[in-house]
């Protein structure tokens, strides 16, 4: 748990479950983000964090072999600031070496200047391997204006 700095109470964050869809894909188009693939079997790889039992932040792993796209990161406006997003990234970031990812990309069209806190960079689109780029995030809309970032977990 991590203390609230808006809120009363505390922040939990936790894995998701099928359960939390509904209000994942909420959240996601609050903050509009994209929703493809976002599905009850994703779930497996998705973090949240909650206060007082109401979802406050998400963020997705969709694993391809050695590579992962870290996705729909998100926190609700009124906690944005507080923390909760490193919290959220950073543990995506430990389930990655968890898994024995390589490298983990995302596509971002506002948040360039925030991820290089956590050791991401601006790359070229054909360096991301070919799975990934066959994900929906990266054949929807979003790419022809998006920034593409790495992070290289290890070796």
């Amino acid at each position: 748990m991590i203390p609230s700095t808006s809120q009363t109470g505390c922040v939990e964050v936790r894995n998701a479950s099928q359960g939390d869809l509904g209000s994942v894909l909420a959240l996601l188009g609050r903050s509009g983000l994209p929703t493809q693939g976002v599905n009850a079997e994703a779930m497996d790889e998705f973090m949240i964090a909650e206060s007082d039992g109401k979802l406050i932040g998400v963020v997705g792993l969709e694993v391809y072999r050695d590579s992962a796209l870290l996705r729909s990161a998100a926190v609700e406006e009124t906690w944005r600031g507080t923390g909760v997003g490193r919290v959220l990234i950073d543990r995506a970031l430990d389930r990655s070496r968890e898994l024995g990812i390589h490298d983990v990309f995302l596509l971002t069209t506002s948040a360039e200047h925030y991820f290089p806190k956590f050791g991401f960079v601006c790359v070229s689109g054909d360096s991301v391997p070919d799975s990934i780029q066959q994900s929906c995030e990266f054949r929807g809309p979003c790419p022809a204006t998006a920034t593409v970032m790495r992070k290289t977990i290890g070796g």
